[in-house]
């Protein structure tokens, strides 16, 4: 492969400027999450560190230290093509650091499966250096270029792509010395395997599940986007055609890996067979008008409404679910996936279970992208901000019914704990 251009210092703080005046000339309430004072005061400090020729890698590196700041999964500076070219690198024999890992807000670091999940002997251990590094400031130097609304939800993102930003940043040696609390140092080499996240992505049976039995069921959905929407709505009709016919008493919907996508998916795929009564997306809203579409609207105008039409489920759907539903989050859960979690416990079609306090439940949406000119690097921002159904500004973030907590070694005890306990709170008479 030929050595890459450098992108020149007139270059990198070219793309930086305009990044921050894209975002602050388009997005629809900046102070959603972050302040314009904020906003100039991170690109100052990014731009003193723009002093030398980069390559792409290390203009992402140097670009996305904005990313923590503008907190919202929404609205960042990314890498474009990460999993074709990642892909391209494992063709080419290249590797990776070789665990999937889980991350705490503490800055604890864990190994969880070998990379892309095998079983590894070291599963559980606490990592506490890696090539020398402690990893105390190895992790704050990664989530210092994480996006997402907490840090909670950063350092999740951070876990499913360790093995990215570690190449991104520091590079990817053929091994890694690493030190384990338990087990020591290791001399291990680094992996080839596909990353688990890159294996979930590409493949439907992985993104969806459905686990029924007369105890109760399990409907997995990992993503509210699939190229063929009608295979994602041909699986839930089974799916609650096999509820039915076991008679099971109680259905755990996981979106807990569930980053969003598009509403219809939630809509005419689960809302259908456990909605009973109309609903609506959200409340109120503020939009900036990018392709004016309405009569009276001017591009580059902010527009605020409230939403007046409700979406009403089927009358007559023979397959609805009248047992007790849970729609089990976590800090990965986002987007389109969040808005669901909020019209469910609105409306009181099903309890939120899990861990909450990582993402907002005013979401922003609508995402746009700007490739920057000179890095090459994409810019993600919102079109509009979206208020819950319900119009409260509280709680800020999704604070589920019952805490469940997760355990990044045993993701299937949280789904444990809904099914088998019969001391869970029965759902309130609809």
């Amino acid at each position: 492969m030929a050595a890459e251009a450098p992108i020149s210092v007139a270059g990198l703080r070219a793309d930086l400027r305009l990044a921050v005046d894209t975002i602050e000339r388009n997005h629809p309430d900046l102070s959603h999450s972050v302040s314009k004072l904020q906003l100039e005061r991170a690109a100052r400090r990014i731009d003193r560190q723009l002093g030398r020729p980069m390559t792409q890698a290390q203009a992402w590196s140097a670009l996305a230290r904005l990313n923590p700041v503008l907190a919202d999964g929404h609205l960042f500076i990314g890498l474009p093509n990460w999993r074709k070219e990642s892909a391209q690198a494992k063709a080419e024999g290249n590797v990776f650091f070789p665990f999937e890992v889980s991350l705490d807000t503490h800055g604890v670091l864990r190994v969880v499966s070998a990379l892309g999940g095998a079983p590894t002997p070291f599963a559980g251990q606490r990592i506490r250096r890696i090539n020398g590094q402690d990893v105390g400031p190895l992790v704050r130097e990664l989530l210092a270029r994480a996006h997402g609304d907490t840090p909670a939800s950063r350092s999740a993102l951070l876990a499913k792509r360790w093995w990215l930003f570690y190449a991104k940043v520091y590079g990817s040696p053929v091994a890694f010395d690493i030190d384990l609390a338990a087990a020591g140092r290791q001399t291990i080499v680094g992996s080839g395997e596909t990353p688990a996240i890159l294996q979930e992505e590409a493949s439907f049976e992985r993104t969806y599940k459905c686990d029924v039995s007369k105890q109760g069921a399990v409907l997995t959905a990992a993503a509210f986007s699939w190229p063929d929407k009608g295979k994602f709505f041909d699986f839930t009709h089974d799916c609650f055609a096999r509820i039915a016919k076991a008679g099971a008493p109680r259905l755990v919907i996981d979106i807990r890996q569930n980053g969003g996508g598009d509403d219809d998916m939630w809509r005419d795929g689960l809302l259908r067979y456990i909605a009973n009564r109309p609903y609506k997306h959200g409340s109120r809203y503020i939009k900036r008008v990018l392709q004016p579409n309405a009569p009276g609207e001017v591009a580059g105008q902010i527009v605020s409404g409230v939403i007046e039409t409700a979406a009403k489920p089927p009358a007559d759907e023979p397959l609805r679910f009248a047992g007790e539903v849970y729609v089990l989050v976590g800090p990965l859960t986002y987007s389109s996936a969040v808005l669901f979690s909020n019209v469910v416990q609105d409306y009181r079609f099903a309890k939120v279970a899990g861990v909450g306090g990582a993402v907002r439940a005013r979401q922003s949406g609508g995402v746009q992208s700007l490739r920057l000119p000179n890095t090459g690097l994409l810019l993600f921002y919102p079109r509009f901000v979206l208020d819950r159904p319900s119009g409260t500004a509280t709680p800020t973030y999704i604070e589920p019914d019952l805490l469940i907590p997760d355990n990044p070694l045993h993701p299937e005890a949280a789904v444990d704990a809904l099914l088998g306990s019969n001391d869970l709170p029965s759902l309130p008479t609809q």
